[in-house]
């Protein structure tokens, strides 16, 4: 199969570049300066003259915060640039993967989610993920991947923040009534990869990292990784806070955890869960970071 893959140059991105070197496939990966996805003449062009059999949309607006005091762009980018893709991979019998968030959902349930779960964005992030939903589902093909909490050896992310903030800093307060499913982007590309090959039918699909836990939770299995591997490494100590205690911008769902089940029954298997990539993942951050 051919893959192209816009976003080329951020997490889920490299990572995708990564796994598809070593997949058998062909495939294009487009940088934002590769092609501008909110410019649908440009997105067109380059689809009808790739014609590829895949497309993987990991462009994404993806500043939380920030979309509240930018809510056109965050829509136009995470939203109406959906729909530029969907036209295009309509016109070439392409495959269109949407990725999406669980910050589509309010946080408010007792159980993680599933796929039919009602959604109820706090915040213009989660609303304008949501749109790119909502237009992902006009393809003809289309798969609608929702995750949470991607983390990386590429790009900026939970893990890289707290290992820069940890060298500056001796005490770190992190919020720990906030929880989710941190999901390795290599893990989650060698899904989307295989989810292609699988042929799955359209629709919405979740992929976690699996084990859930808080942003304090997750932050104390970082620090107490590097102490356990890097012997002299400067470790903070991590002091639990409220949400109501770090107040943002935008408003954060309590409880965003993912259920994967229907995509472990469709793939027939598990992926690897986060504390096992985890350890790889500080090991190559730390290197980069020296």
């Amino acid at each position: 199969m051919k893959f192209l893959v816009t976003g080329a140059n951020g997490q889920l991105g490299c990572c995708l570049v990564d796994r598809l070197s070593n997949s058998g496939h062909t495939f294009v990966a487009l940088t934002k300066s590769d092609l501008d996805i909110t410019d649908e003449k440009a997105v067109e062009e380059q689809v009808v003259e790739c014609r590829p059999d895949v497309i993987v949309n990991a462009a994404a607006y993806t500043s939380v915060d920030r979309a509240e005091s930018e809510p056109e762009l965050a829509r136009r980018i995470n939203g109406e640039a959906v729909n530029h893709l969907v036209r295009a991979a309509n016109k070439v019998g392409a495959l269109l993967i949407q990725v999406s968030t669980d910050y589509v959902f309010d946080g408010t349930s007792p159980e993680p989610y599933v796929e039919s779960d009602a959604v109820n964005p706090l915040g213009v992030y989660g609303e304008s993920k949501l749109l790119g939903e909502e237009y992902a589902a006009r393809a003809d093909r289309f798969l609608v991947v929702r995750t949470a909490w991607v983390f990386s050896e590429y790009g900026n992310n939970f893990v890289k923040t707290m290992l820069k903030l940890g060298r500056k800093r001796k005490e770190l307060s992190i919020v720990s009534d906030q929880y989710g499913s941190p999901t390795y982007a290599g893990g989650l590309a060698a899904s989307l990869i295989r989810m292609s090959e699988a042929q799955l039918p359209s629709g919405i699909y979740h992929f976690s990292g699996g084990k859930s836990c808080s942003w304090f939770e997750f932050a104390t299995v970082i620090f107490n990784l590097v102490k356990a591997s890097v012997p002299g490494y400067p470790v903070p100590g991590i002091l639990p806070i409220t949400s109501e205690q770090y107040p943002t911008p935008a408003k954060r769902p309590a409880f965003s955890v993912l259920s994967d089940k229907k995509l472990k029954m469709a793939m027939d298997g598990d992926a690897a869960e986060w504390p096992d990539t985890l350890p790889d993942v500080i090991k190559q951050l730390l290197k980069s970071m020296k």
